[in-house]
């Protein structure tokens, strides 16, 4: 079934998986009644269980429909868990540094969130205690480097310089430097309107 459902949509099913819009095997029973359904619930479950499709919803891609198309964000909880996931079938190759790329992994999924750190941490919280801890460690360096993305950034308007004078004089990356202040940026409230 799966390689039936690859020759159909190799956009979705071929060498690179993307997310399934959710519903998709209504779309499929609709668009192929020949398909039997068991085979291709029993099809997709395995194919939405594989480590590759986990890797693309923790990637935070978009969910996508038949055509390929993008149809909608991926929600932050199920980014987490497929970070959890996929994280928990690589742990025992890499020790601490696996522990590391996973906290930073989360930092990048809280952040594109565009969530609070309290909203993220309501979704996303378990009831396992250990992954509430590299939760809690991973917001903890969030709060940190937004901390000193904030303080880059009031730094660089203070200075009245340009990106690249400003980054030399402080020996950064212009490049890296302006990432850094749009992201401060982003993290700033939109100001009140009027009255």
């Amino acid at each position: 079934m799966l390689g039936q459902l690859a020759s159909l949509y190799p956009a979705l099913f071929g060498a690179v998986f993307l997310p399934l819009k959710r519903g998709i095997f209504q779309d499929l029973v609709a668009a192929h009644p020949e398909l039997e359904s068991e085979a291709l619930k029993t099809a997709l479950a395995f194919h939405t269980r594989s480590t590759r499709y986990l890797q693309s919803v923790a990637a935070g891609m978009e969910r996508h429909d038949l055509q390929g198309q993008p149809v909608e964000d991926m929600a932050p909880e199920h980014v987490h868990h497929a970070l959890l996931e996929v994280f928990r079938r690589r742990q025992g190759r890499g020790g601490d540094d696996q522990q590391a790329k996973l906290r930073s992994r989360i930092v990048q999924a809280f952040e594109a969130s565009g969530l609070s750190a309290e909203a993220y941490g309501t979704l996303v919280r378990s009831r396992d205690e250990a992954v509430n801890a590299v939760l809690d460690e991973a917001m903890a360096e969030a709060s940190a480097r937004a901390a000193k993305d904030e303080a880059l950034l009031r730094a660089f308007e203070a200075s009245g310089q340009a990106v690249e004078a400003f980054a030399d004089m402080y020996g950064l990356d212009p490049r890296s430097a302006t990432q850094t202040l749009e992201r401060a940026r982003r993290r700033r409230p939109a100001p009140a309107p009027a009255a």
